[in-house]
């Protein structure tokens, strides 16, 4: 029997998910995780294509940058936006969670990588861990795609040395924790240096080395690794580049 032209609250989250994962130029149906997802959840590779379009045309990114995506089928998709403007963390988990279900999974067999060390943790305080690397991973995941799996800074394109840096950090804005507009991709030295305050960018994109850095121009790693990128723009994606809130906002805590 033909499945309903209207789409379950389900079959809507998990392409939302893909949504988040894909690049604005693949959601067509010659790529292989939008045919994969068809199959997973019954629908055709090219419903799964319109719904991914219908998910660009409401988002105010693309708006914002004249891309329409595909505007019929929207009625379905937009109260899912507006879920995921309204309560990122709790859609995001909940999309993994129906992802898994429809792989016959539980999110913790889905994710072995990162609940391997949560074995003595029970009730509550597991269940908050579990949601909490999930999200991360899956932020991850939109940040690695949006750099197209390169450090901003140095142009390393290794995904097991990237890491998906916060600008406001994670614990200090619960609201835009998964804002692909509040991450940047770098490798996990200039993740550690950005973190600890002794690298920034600014708002116009440029990187700034900080005086604690600096005292240690007269060592061969300096120029090596920090002096030459100072004052260089960071290699910006095609789409959610770094709001420029986020970046003052930690711009305003550096020391140059």
């Amino acid at each position: 029997m033909a499945k309903s032209l209207n789409w379950t609250r389900n079959e809507l989250i998990v392409a939302f998910n893909l949504y988040l994962k894909l690049p604005f130029g693949k959601l067509h149906t010659g790529t292989k995780e939008i045919q994969a997802l068809a199959s997973l959840i019954g629908r055709s590779h090219s419903s799964v294509a319109m719904r991914l379009n219908n998910f660009a045309h409401v988002d105010p990114y693309h708006q914002q940058r004249g891309i329409t995506g595909l505007a019929n089928g929207t009625k379905q998709v937009q109260p899912i936006w507006d879920e995921f403007i309204n309560n990122q963390e709790d859609l995001i988990f909940e999309s993994e969670r129906i992802l898994a279900e429809y792989k016959h999974q539980t999110i913790e067999e889905a994710y072995p990588e990162i609940t391997f060390d949560l074995n003595d943790l029970k009730g509550e305080v597991r269940t908050r861990l579990v949601k909490t690397r999930v999200n991360q991973s899956v932020f991850r995941q939109m940040i690695l795609k949006t750099y197209q799996n390169q450090c901003a800074i140095s142009g390393i394109d290794l995904p097991e040395l990237l890491v998906a840096g916060h600008i406001v950090p994670w614990a200090e804005d619960e609201h835009n924790r998964l804002n692909p507009e509040n991450g940047i991709c770098l490798s996990s030295l200039y993740d550690r240096a950005y973190e600890k305050g002794l690298i920034c960018v600014d708002t116009n994109y440029k990187i700034l080395i900080s005086s604690r850095l600096r005292s240690e121009t007269s060592k061969h790693f300096y120029n090596d690794f920090f002096g030459r990128f100072e004052h260089r723009s960071i290699l910006l994606p095609k789409t959610y580049q770094p709001k420029r809130d986020f970046l003052e906002y930690r711009l305003n805590k550096f020391e140059q």
